[in-house]
């Protein structure tokens, strides 16, 4: 089995932590929605479907409530977790193509909901997938 051609692997996926945002932000559900369309245009990606954007409720464990927003794009998915409660947001961004502007998403995420501290964490995806169909 050989290699994809374009950049030896299938896709690449972001995972992003933003510590110290802004509570006001993270508690919008309007925000949230217009965020992940937002990032899907700054990243030059095509919506398929949603955003969709649900109430977490309190789980009474270590999860206090937020807002989970997600936009299925042509080439994967963006997600967004928020945690007002604990000034908490966690989101990532999978595609399909090689390239993944990571800066951008990160200055998005950190601009958007006023982070004060970003981890963040890449993964190329598929790094044995095929180059030809198989079946």
């Amino acid at each position: 089995m050989t290699l994809s051609s374009v950049g030896n692997h299938f896709g690449e996926h972001l995972t992003l932590d933003g510590y110290g945002g802004c509570p006001q932000r993270l508690d919008n559900p309007d925000l949230v929605k217009s965020a992940l369309a937002d990032l899907c245009r700054t990243l030059g990606m095509k919506a398929l479907l949603g955003p969709v954007i649900a109430s977490a409720p309190d789980n009474n464990l270590k999860d206090p409530g937020g807002w989970s927003g997600f936009l299925v794009i042509a080439e994967s998915h963006i997600s967004i977790h928020t945690f007002p409660k604990r000034r908490f947001l966690s989101a990532d961004a999978y595609t399909c193509q090689a390239g993944l502007d990571t800066e951008a998403i990160v200055a998005f995420f950190t601009r958007t909901f006023a982070l004060e501290e970003v981890e963040t964490h890449f993964v190329k995806r598929g790094l044995r997938y095929p180059a030809h169909n198989i079946a």
